[in-house]
């Protein structure tokens, strides 16, 4: 079969999350559409909010020479950024609410500031907006993802993988997160992979070295759920393994479908609401749909 982008099933971390998490919530976050507008739905909230305004102004800094990155302060840039996830579109309960996770994200684009560590070295940027190849050909799947900072270590001419964290927990051990960027930045430039960190920017200045996943058991692993996701959507099969009831991860958003959240606009493409705080999961998730 010759490759054809457009008829691929195409996985990335959030969205295979979404499906371990349950199907019935990756079926309404990735393949369901409105009616009416055409376009896929989503739930904003502070923490998304957030992550999102955070990580755009820490990633514009690998756009810029290394000599100049930190000539403008990177708070400044974020009040620029903050305007568009301001209030509703934010998910905010108020203005007192706002305020706080503003701050936070001002304290840790301050620490940022105060000691850029690598990224005030040399970066390597992977040419596609969102990088992506064919983890298996033969079964027209993809694998994709945005990669938020990967250092260029000059002594091996190698690649130093770095993700930024806005959330108050860690990543848990068995995530694929890791295994999945490895796999992206390894297939998607020509530079080994020696290194990959985690910084917790709201909890530390230092980043958070893990170990590099093995490479054959990462592409293993990943294309294994990659297999279920191209199953289930073949057989149009997305139930919720707790039942009718739903579960934490699909029961806000069939809210939504039953016209019980507050539609607050268009962000990133996707027709996005807002739900009472009971009605949403309630965890610090930073991660962005793609």
């Amino acid at each position: 079969m010759p490759k054809d982008k457009f008829s691929a099933v195409w996985i990335s971390h959030t969205s295979i999350s979404d499906y371990l998490h349950c199907p019935r919530a990756y079926y309404l976050k990735n393949i369901y559409k409105d009616k009416v507008t055409g376009n896929k739905i989503q739930i904003t909230g502070p923490a998304l909010a957030l992550g999102s305004a955070v990580h755009s102004v820490i990633e514009s800094l690998s756009l810029i020479p290394t000599e100049s990155r930190f000539e403008e302060s990177l708070v400044l840039k974020f009040d620029e950024v903050w305007s568009q996830y301001t209030g509703d579109k934010g998910g905010f309960a108020d203005l007192v609410e706002e305020h706080q996770y503003k701050e936070r994200g001002k304290a840790m684009l301050r620490k940022v500031m105060d000691k850029p560590g690598p990224l005030k070295n040399l970066s390597v940027k992977i040419r596609e907006a969102l990088p992506f190849y064919w983890i298996s050909e033969e079964e027209n799947i993809i694998l994709c993802g945005k990669l938020d900072w990967l250092e260029y270590l000059q002594d091996t001419d190698s690649v130093h993988i770095i993700d930024f964290k806005t959330s108050k927990k860690e990543e848990p051990g068995d995530s694929l997160q890791l295994p999945i960027y490895h796999l992206l930045v390894h297939n998607c430039q020509k530079r080994p992979v020696t290194k990959a960190s985690y910084w917790y920017l709201e909890l530390s200045h230092e980043l958070q070295e893990k170990e590099l996943p093995n490479i054959r058991e990462a592409h293993t692993k990943v294309l294994e759920v990659g297999r279920k996701i191209k199953l289930a959507r073949k057989l149009d099969k997305f139930s919720c393994p707790q039942g009718a009831e739903g579960c934490l991860w699909c029961r806000p958003l069939e809210a939504i479908l039953k016209g019980e959240g507050r539609f607050v606009g268009l962000v990133n493409h996707r027709d996005t609401y807002i739900l009472a705080k009971s009605e949403v999961v309630t965890t610090e998730e930073d991660s962005l749909i793609i």
